[in-house]
């Protein structure tokens, strides 16, 4: 496996290295988002560690732009912000695991290593369809009645999830779970929140509701009957 590191001090950076550099891990670095940004986009990492406070262009920068791009390289945020919106804030950018400075060497490779063995999202590449809503799954992009749907990376994520499981009630525990990557319950409105931006912009200006809130068990992406 081959791991990014972007991470602007320099005596962290060798830390880091040296903690995934093992005989089936390789690491390069990176000193400024700009520069990993341009690493990250050949498209020869396996895995990304970033920090958050980083020159030129910050870790949710970074992520928000690499997912933007269209790279879906799983992501490890690194930052002495550990509070609950702090890393909700880096996971809605696009990250895939968020890690609180100061962090013992172990954990930081038991990260990388779930990191590289979480199965991903999507269980293949065809494109979905539920009545006109329509999922290009390659290529992230989502439409309505032909109309295209900017969503931001978790938008994304929870609409895929919901139309993969089209027709079924999916419960909070498992968007958090499945969708946030949180085996936990933060304590906040992050899934109704985004469960309402997402029914604004998959929903609003047209004639059929396609996401329902089912009263005390969860919400639904069905078609009309």
């Amino acid at each position: 496996m081959k791991i990014l590191v972007i991470e602007d001090d320099l005596a962290t950076r060798r830390h880091i290295s040296d903690a995934l550099t093992t005989r089936d891990q390789t690491v390069d670095a990176a000193a400024d988002g700009g520069d990993g940004l341009n690493r990250a986009m050949s498209g020869a990492y396996d895995m990304i560690v970033v920090d958050r406070m980083l020159p030129i262009l910050d870790g949710i920068s970074f992520v928000r732009a690499l997912r933007h791009l269209g790279r879906q390289t799983p992501v490890l945020m690194l930052s002495a912000l550990g509070e609950v919106d702090a890393r909700v804030e880096g996971l809605d950018a696009g990250a895939d695991d968020y890690l609180a400075k100061p962090f013992a060497r172990i954990e930081l490779q038991a990260r990388v290593c779930a990191l590289a063995r979480r199965a991903p999202l999507a269980q293949s590449s065809a494109p979905l369809r539920i009545d006109d809503l329509d999922v290009d799954t390659q290529r992230r992009e989502v439409r309505r009645a032909g109309r295209r749907i900017e969503l931001q990376p978790r938008e994304y994520r929870l609409l895929e999830y919901l139309v993969r499981h089209a027709g079924k009630v999916v419960t909070r525990s498992m968007l958090l779970e499945h969708v946030w990557d949180f085996y936990f319950d933060p304590g906040t409105s992050l899934v109704e929140t985004h469960v309402s931006r997402l029914r604004a912009k998959i929903d609003r200006g047209f004639d059929v509701q396609l996401l329902h809130t089912v009263r005390g068990a969860g919400y639904c992406l069905r078609a009309p009957d």
